[in-house]
């Protein structure tokens, strides 16, 4: 039996990013296709098999998917079939599956999409002069140390 990793996402007009939450992940395999199916599967820590398809809002471009592993994720860029912004990730309107979940570090509303261009200006900016040594707490939310606060 497969097991689902978390899925982080978010979106610009032409593009859907997922951020796979998978350390050590080997043997990614990504598949997408034209109307709007997206399939992952991995193995992990002790070649635990995870896996998950996703049948997305809109269509998209196969040959614009790129993926990119890295020690504690795997990035997936997935260029939509047509420019716009998708309402929700996925076609069914029924509530996501609770590994998936809004990647608040790159989310973009539809009017801040202009402002943020320089910074996504070419083609995957974000996995240029990335390396595969991400940070142990990369994506983690910090608490304030509570016996500090109490001095």
């Amino acid at each position: 039996m497969s097991r689902h990793p978390e899925v982080l996402w978010a979106q610009r007009s032409d593009k859907v990013y997922l951020t796979v939450a998978l350390p050590d992940a080997k043997d990614v395999f990504v598949k997408c296709e034209p109307q709007g199916l997206f399939a992952f599967s991995a193995s992990g820590v002790q070649d635990k098999a995870y896996s998950f398809s996703l049948e997305l809002y809109g269509s998209i471009e196969p040959e614009g998917c790129k993926t990119k592993s890295g020690l504690r994720n795997i990035l997936c860029s997935i260029q939509k079939g047509e420019k716009g912004w998708w309402k929700r990730l996925l076609k069914s309107e029924e509530k996501p599956a609770p590994y998936l979940k809004v990647d608040w570090n790159k989310w973009c509303d539809e009017d801040d999409e202009e402002s943020t261009s320089d910074l996504v200006s070419n083609d995957d900016a974000q996995f240029v002069g990335e390396d595969d040594r991400s940070s142990d707490d990369e994506g983690m939310l910090y608490l304030p140390d509570l016996e500090k606060a109490r001095a």
